[in-house]
């Protein structure tokens, strides 16, 4: 059975930092790499940030720089953290397993509820 449950979104000023965290099922933890992606209202949902099982991280361009992904694999939990956050950050964030390569399709059958950002002032 998958789990994935995201928790720490919330309402933050530009400038301003927040921690994601994403408490993930073994079966899908423990054998995937594991993205963080988000969406924005009339946007597909994109891939923002991965780490690999052994913590290697990618992301794209618009976080670099900005936000850290990184995972505790006895917890099976991955975090994601942002800061200088822009208005243009906010969306609904959801973590998942991540393809091996950035651009292959990440189509998956099951998303959790996800953690809603907002960047307001």
């Amino acid at each position: 059975q998958v789990q994935l449950v995201e928790s720490g979104g919330g309402l933050v000023q530009p400038g301003g930092s927040l921690r994601l965290s994403c408490a993930a099922s073994g079966n899908i933890f423990s054998r995937n790499i594991m993205g963080w992606y988000r969406q924005a209202p009339g946007n597909k949902r994109e891939l923002v940030a991965t780490v690999s099982l052994g913590g290697n991280t990618n992301y794209a361009d618009s976080v670099t720089g900005r936000f850290t992904i990184s995972r505790d694999n006895a917890k099976n939990t991955v975090y994601l953290q942002m800061n200088s956050l822009k208005f243009e950050d906010t969306a609904v964030y959801y973590c998942n397993k991540a393809p091996i390569i950035w651009s292959m399709p990440y189509d998956y059958a099951y998303w959790g509820q996800g953690t809603q950002v907002t960047v307001s002032s």
